[in-house]
């Protein structure tokens, strides 16, 4: 199975019509604090080239609880109180269905449900993913999971399972089991001080490159720092070089 390597980032940093030009693949995080409307992602979608690959982050109703600072930042009016966790709740299916809509209007191949250090390994949590991923239609998108703090085993574990590509920032570790997919989320080199703010050196983007090339089938590298535009746009330039 030849690799197929896709760059891009978390976001339009320069601007969706600019972006398209420079990039193949950006991962949306409008739908993560509160969802664009239709019309708002129908209009990205013809804005983009036809092989253009948008990738979704699944909206935080599923994912976070209530008490996570990031819905201030959305300013949602909802009733919250019964979100977050994959909990099996109307608010949270509810949600998943807002986000699977967003997906198939973008034709998004992966949907990224990151998931914050307050979602604990547990048996309620592990209890409510299986629940939830059991539950949903994925509408043929690959579903893909970013956890924080829980062991390789149970991960490993759950995304056989559950049928999900474990989504890991490479510079701290690989994945728990390589898929036909693999994607990979970059927020600064570790250790932790230096996350978001931290500008990649040709030295890091050259480990890599080394890296990613160890997998097969379609891997997904998107930049998540400060930086996101310079380090993707030159991780781009050194896959050419090698090629």
């Amino acid at each position: 199975m030849l690799t197929k390597i896709l760059v891009g980032c978390c976001g339009f940093p320069t601007g969706i019509k600019r972006y398209v030009k420079e990039f193949r693949v950006a991962e949306v995080q409008k739908t993560f604090y509160k969802p664009p409307s239709l019309e708002t992602l129908r209009k990205w979608r013809v804005l983009a080239p036809e092989n253009f690959e948008f990738t979704v982050k699944a909206w935080q109703v599923i994912t976070h609880p209530p008490t996570s600072p990031t819905y201030k930042k959305a300013g949602l009016k909802l009733e919250l109180s019964k979100a977050g966790f994959f909990r099996p709740t109307r608010e949270v299916f509810e949600a998943w269905e807002k986000t699977r809509e967003a997906c198939d209007i973008l034709k998004a191949k992966v949907c990224v449900f990151q998931t914050p250090s307050s979602f604990k390994e547990n048996s309620e949590n592990i209890g409510n993913m299986k629940e939830f991923f059991s539950s949903v239609d994925s509408g043929g998108a690959t579903l893909a999971w970013e956890p924080r703090g829980w062991s390789m085993e149970t991960v490993r574990s759950l995304c056989e399972e559950l049928n999900l590509v474990h989504v890991t920032d490479p510079f701290a570790s690989p994945p728990a089991l390589e898929r036909e997919t693999s994607y990979f989320r970059l927020h600064g080199f570790p250790p932790g001080e230096r996350l978001y703010r931290y500008k990649y050196t040709r030295d890091d983007l050259l480990y890599l490159a080394k890296k990613v090339r160890e997998f097969k089938g379609s891997v997904y590298v998107l930049f998540n720092n400060i930086w996101m535009h310079d380090d993707a746009t030159a991780f781009m330039r050194i896959l050419e070089e090698q090629c």
